[in-house]
């Protein structure tokens, strides 16, 4: 894995650069506005290298702590490096952490492609993570957690505060299995209306 590179800036874009170590040019997908080197400068990259069947892409940050809230991004519901690139660039890695600690839903969908849902579910998979543990519980979460007898209905809840429509909640139900816990069944439900979001293309 390459976990750093450091270099003289060959092209710098809008979103990317080129950095030339020992006369090889990488090709590095940075958030929009971090990383603010001009060409010639020297400049080191803390990276993520990301593999598939038909790439290998790049994408680098400013400092370590950037790029491990890139790779927890990643791990969202919905959320791939584009989105996540998106994200700490319109944001911040600090405006960005701040905004999931406070469930600030207004804050996150200034990100492109983010709405209110979208902002909702990044929040919920992101809080532990990112410490929100110690922040006043969101309605989302209190509804998950409300006590009662039926998980099942717990979620219900909490997925209809969010806006979804029976028809939807139901179909979201049905494909999150049967964990008795809320949280995971609220979790795996979510899953399963991302799903459902991408392929509708909501």
């Amino acid at each position: 894995m390459i976990a750093h590179l450091a270099g003289t800036v060959a092209v710098a874009g809008l979103g990317e650069v080129v950095v030339d170590v020992g006369g090889v040019g990488y090709r590095v997908l940075v958030p929009p506005g971090e990383v603010r080197a001009s060409v010639g400068e020297t400049v080191t990259l803390h990276t993520h290298l990301a593999v598939r069947e038909d790439a290998m892409t790049l994408y680098g940050f400013a400092d370590p702590a950037s790029r491990a809230l890139f790779e927890v991004l990643l791990g969202v519901t919905g959320v791939g490096p584009k989105l996540a690139l998106a994200a700490i660039g319109s944001l911040g890695a600090d405006g960005l952490r701040r905004a999931v600690v406070t469930e600030d839903v207004a804050a996150l969908t200034v990100i492109p492609g983010v709405g209110k849902k979208s902002a909702q579910r990044m929040i919920l998979e992101l809080g532990e993570r990112l410490g929100a543990a110690e922040a006043a519980p969101s309605a989302v979460a209190g509804a998950a957690g409300a006590a009662g007898p039926d998980p099942r209905a717990e979620v219900r809840e909490a997925l209809a505060g969010l806006g979804y429509a029976a028809g939807e909640v139901q179909a979201a139900l049905e494909a999150a299995g049967e964990a008795s816990d809320p949280e995971e069944l609220l979790r795996q439900a979510l899953k399963a209306l991302g799903g459902r979001e991408t392929r509708g293309g909501r």
